[in-house]
C-alpha cells in the first residue's frame, strides 16, 4: 500500500521521547481488513495495515490518519507513540521512507515501553467536594513482555484466592510457577511478546472517563487508574500513585474500585478487593469502621459485578451478529454458539462462589437479545492442574462437536473484556488451530475498544456514583463455606465506607 502526499513530523523531547504523526488525505482508500490487536474503535475508519510492517492507521473525520500501537496517548485527532531515545536516530531516518518497506519507524515501538496511565496531580478539598473522582479498574493483568512472565506467574500461584493450594501454597506456588515459566514465555512470544490487556484497560478507562466528565459533571473530573493483581501496575503502585496525585494524605477524595470482571468470583474480583483493602490499611492506616467523613482518607466504593447490564449484553450481541455474517446464509441459523469462560476449581464452586450462576446469567441475557437465533452451550477454559474444575472444557467441546460433524462453531469469550492470552493464544492458536476445521470454527472479536462497551462502562459508573452506595448487598454476603478472615475484614471495611459515601453523596446533591 503506497501512501502518496504524506508528510511526517517528528517532535523531539531531548532525553525523553519523540512523537511521530502522519497526515494523509481523506481520500485515502479504506479497507475492512482489521488486525486483532490494533482495533481501537472511535468515530474513524480503519485503513489496511501496511504489508510487511506493524503500521496500522485510521482515518478520522478530520482527515487525520492516526498510527495505532500498544504504546500511545490518544487525543481527539492524534495518537502519539513514545520511543526510547536509543532508537531515535534510526526511527527518524525511517520516518520519511515509503510505507511499502518492511522497516517502518513505528515497528520499533516495543511493549516494554508501556507506562502506567498516570494523571496530573490534583487538589483535593474535603470528602464530598465536587471531584475529582478516581476511577480504578481492577483486573488480573498480564505480562507486557516475556521478561515479566516469571514474576506474573509467581504472584498468580501465590494467591490462594485464585489457585487454592492449601497449607502448601508457599512451597508449591513457587515450584509450579518456575516450572511453567518457560512454556508460558513461549506462548506470549507467539502473540507478539506480551499481553495487550494493559493497553486495552488504559484505553477503556480513559475513554470511559471522558464520557463520565460529560454525563456526570457533578463528580468530574474523573481520573483513570489501573490496579492489576499480578502484573504492573500492581495495586500497591496504583495506591501510591493516588496518594502522589493528591488523594488522601489529609485531603480526602473519592475513589471507585471498578472490577473489570463482569461476573463476580471470590477468586478474581474478591482477590482484587482483598488486595486493595490490604494496601489501604498499610498506606492509610485506618481499620474497618474507623474512618469518618472529613478525616482526610480516601473514601472508597466498589462496583463489584455487572453480569447482565444492557450495554454489556448489547456489545456481546453485536459482535456475535457480525461473526455469524461470515457464514453462508443457508448455514447461519445452525451455527453453534459456544460461550467460553475461565473455569474455576470445584472446591471454590462448592464453597458457594456465585461466578458460575452469574456467567450463565450473562449467556442467557445475550441469547435473549439474539432472540435465541442459534443453538448454544456454555463451556469453560484454562483449567490448571489435576483437580476437578468446572466443565466441560472448551477444547474438548470443540473437538467433540467437530468429530460429530458439527463444524460451524463460534466461540464467545463471555467473561473477558479485552484480548489477552486466553483469547489470542488459548482460543485462537490452540482451540481453533487444533480443531481440524479452522475455516468454520471462529471466534468473535473481543470487546476491546467497542464504543458500545465503553459507553456501558460509563453508564455503570454513573449509576453507581448517583446511587450513594458503597458496595452492593451481594458483595457484603460471604459464601456459605467461606473461612477466609481476610475476606471478612475487607468486606467489613468496604461496607463501613457507607458513612463516607453517604456524606459525599448528600453534599453533591446539595450543590
Amino acid at each position: 500500500m503506497q501512501v502518496s502526499g504524506s508528510r511526517w513530523a517528528a517532535h523531539v523531547q531531548i532525553g525523553i521521547s519523540f512523537v511521530i504523526e502522519a497526515r494523509i488525505p481523506q481520500s485515502c482508500p479504506t479497507s475492512n481488513t482489521h488486525h486483532r490487536d490494533s482495533r481501537i474503535a472511535t468515530s474513524a475508519t480503519f485503513l489496511e495495515p501496511f504489508k510487511h510492517s506493524s503500521i496500522y492507521i485510521l482515518l478520522s473525520p478530520a482527515g487525520l490518519c492516526i498510527v495505532n500501537h500498544p504504546t500511545y496517548h490518544y487525543t481527539a485527532n492524534s495518537m502519539a507513540l513514545k520511543y526510547s531515545t536509543g532508537r531515535l536516530s534510526r526511527s527518524l531516518s525511517r520516518a520519511t521512507t515509503s510505507t511499502r518497506h518492511a522497516s517502518s519507524p513505528l515497528a520499533l515501538a516495543s511493549p516494554q515501553l508501556r507506562s502506567m496511565a498516570t494523571v496530573p496531580p490534583v487538589t483535593q478539598n474535603s470528602v464530598g467536594s465536587k471531584g475529582p473522582t478516581a476511577m480504578v479498574f481492577m483486573n488480573m493483568g498480564g505480562p507486557s513482555t516475556t521478561k515479566e512472565v516469571g514474576d506474573f506467574l509467581s504472584r498468580l500461584f501465590a494467591d490462594g484466592d485464585l489457585i487454592p493450594l492449601g497449607r502448601f501454597q508457599n512451597y508449591l506456588g513457587p515450584f509450579i510457577s518456575k516450572r511453567r515459566t518457560p512454556k508460558i514465555e513461549k506462548q506470549y512470544a507467539e502473540i507478539g511478546g506480551g499481553s495487550p490487556i494493559r493497553k486495552w484497560s488504559e484505553y477503556q478507562n480513559a475513554e470511559m472517563c471522558k464520557i463520565l466528565d460529560e454525563i456526570s459533571p457533578e463528580t468530574a473530573p474523573h481520573k483513570p487508574y489501573i490496579a492489576f493483581r499480578y502484573a504492573d501496575p500492581l495495586t500497591e503502585e496504583m495506591y501510591n500513585q493516588l496518594l502522589a496525585d493528591g488523594f488522601g494524605n489529609g485531603k480526602g477524595g473519592r475513589a471507585v474500585a471498578f472490577t473489570q470482571y463482569p461476573q463476580y468470583s471470590c477468586s478474581t474480583t474478591g482477590s482484587s478487593i482483598n488486595e486493595l483493602w490490604k494496601w489501604r490499611q498499610r498506606l492509610e492506616g485506618k481499620a474497618a469502621g474507623e474512618t469518618t467523613p472529613g478525616d482526610g482518607t480516601i473514601s472508597w466504593s466498589v462496583i463489584d459485578r455487572w453480569p447482565v447490564h444492557s450495554g454489556l449484553v448489547e456489545a456481546f450481541a453485536q459482535n456475535i451478529e457480525a461473526k455469524l455474517l461470515e457464514y453462508p446464509e443457508e448455514r447461519r441459523k445452525d451455527v453453534v454458539l459456544l460461550f467460553s469462560a475461565h473455569s474455576l476449581p470445584m472446591s471454590v464452586v462448592n464453597r458457594g462462589d456465585p461466578y458460575p450462576a452469574e456467567v450463565a446469567a450473562t449467556v442467557y441475557a445475550v441469547m435473549q437479545r439474539l432472540k435465541f437465533s442459534n443453538p448454544y452451550r456454555l463451556c469453560w477454559q484454562s483449567q490448571v492442574g489435576p483437580s476437578a474444575w468446572l466443565g466441560p472444557q472448551t477444547s474438548d467441546s470443540v473437538e467433540n462437536y467437530v468429530h460429530k460433524g458439527q463444524k460451524d462453531l463460534v466461540l464467545i469469550p463471555i467473561a473477558f473484556t479485552s484480548d489477552h492470552i486466553e483469547t489470542l493464544y488459548e482460543l485462537d492458536l490452540e482451540v481453533i488451530g487444533d480443531s481440524g476445521s479452522p475455516e468454520t470454527v471462529k471466534r468473535v472479536e473481543s470487546l476491546n475498544g467497542s464504543p458500545v462497551f465503553i459507553r456501558a462502562l460509563a453508564d455503570i459508573a454513573k449509576a453507581h456514583l448517583n446511587s450513594g452506595v458503597a458496595c452492593s448487598p451481594q458483595m457484603e454476603l460471604r459464601c456459605p463455606g467461606c473461612k477466609s478472615e481476610r475476606c471478612l475484614e475487607s468486606k467489613k471495611f468496604f461496607a463501613g465506607q457507607q458513612t463516607n459515601i453517604s456524606a459525599a453523596h448528600e453534599k453533591t446533591l446539595a450543590q
